[in-house]
């Protein structure tokens, strides 16, 4: 195994030059100017803007200009926000907690939606309970965030007036106070993405499920007098979840991107949000920092997910 992932590592780096290629020309020849405003502004005299587009090498050829960002990001060093007046790195740290608090509680919600809903499904196919689990789930994951998210805008904060629909990152307020109005504030987006991404998983741990189900060993382990539940828990859903947690590994990036339109939504601070304003401002460091950190977190997560799956499975061979 550490062939393989020092190989796959290897392989990862090209792949990432080119992301980075890529993803530095478009954005270096996409229109917007981050000193627009100085350049129209009277206020600010020509010699000025002129200065600070030297000093940031805006003038550079792309070349120059691309060996300079990347080596910079090597470093550690990931540019200035023209926006913020801050260093980029500084500035998604500062964002960085809410997103992972956001997106973890909503993981970890779509899992415990998932999990028990798909294997109840599996095991009893085509009940009841199975037809009801499986259209709540295909209006899941058909129904756009941004939709799902308003609709619990409008029940919840407007209609029933129970919930805050702006997320406040300086709540005035101390210990379980405090504890409580985060919690009161996370439920909305946490229940977005979380159910949209619980009603994704739910068709893959039902099919992963249905089809070890009917496999001739359990079958052999029901003649044998073992207990249904130890034949669904031991046997059966051992061996289904293994395709289902590479499935979990490669939709991590996934949710990262879907919170970019449900923080927009709930104004929650995070990388998101931050994402939208940067691109809105045409700040273009920001953008270039967090779209590659997106593309690392996708190469990252593809290593993760093949590396999950040779070892809970032993038939696949890393050689």
């Amino acid at each position: 195994m550490p062939k393989y992932v020092l190989r796959r590592v290897l392989i990862a780096i090209p792949v990432l030059l080119g992301i980075s290629v890529v993803l530095f020309s478009v954005l270096a020849l996409a229109p917007g100017d981050p000193f627009e405003e100085l350049a129209t502004n009277a206020n600010v005299p020509p010699e000025v803007a002129q200065r600070l587009r030297a000093q940031f090498g805006l003038d550079d050829p792309l070349p120059l200009r691309y060996v300079r960002w990347l080596t910079s990001m090597v470093r550690g060093d990931w540019g200035f926000s023209f926006q913020s007046r801050m260093n980029v790195e500084e500035l998604i740290l500062q964002r960085l907690p809410v997103s992972l608090f956001v997106l973890g509680s909503a993981y970890v919600l779509a899992l415990c939606v998932a999990l028990p809903i798909g294997i109840l499904s599996a095991v009893r196919p085509y009940s009841l309970f199975d037809q009801i689990a499986t259209t709540v789930a295909f209006f899941g994951f058909s129904l756009p965030t941004f939709f799902t998210g308003l609709m619990f805008i409008l029940v919840f904060s407007i209609w029933l007036d129970w919930l805050p629909f702006i997320y406040r990152s300086d709540i005035d307020a101390t210990g379980w106070r405090w504890i409580v109005a985060h919690a009161k504030q996370a439920i909305m987006p946490v229940a977005v993405l979380g159910l949209f991404e619980g009603a994704t998983l739910t068709r893959f741990v039902r099919a992963s499920v249905l089809e070890v189900v009917r496999l001739d060993y359990v079958n052999t382990a029901r003649a044998k007098g073992v207990s249904e539940r130890w034949v669904i828990g031991k046997h059966v859903v051992r061996n289904a979840l293994i395709p289902v947690v590479t499935i979990i590994a490669l939709q991590v990036p996934t949710i990262f991107a879907g919170a970019v339109v449900t923080e927009q939504i709930f104004r929650v601070p995070g990388i998101g949000s931050l994402l939208i304003a940067a691109i809105l401002a045409s700040d273009t460091p920001v953008v270039m920092a967090i779209t590659f950190v997106y593309s690392v977190l996708v190469v990252a997560f593809n290593l993760i997910a093949d590396v999950i799956y040779g070892w809970l499975d032993p038939r696949i061979s890393f050689s």
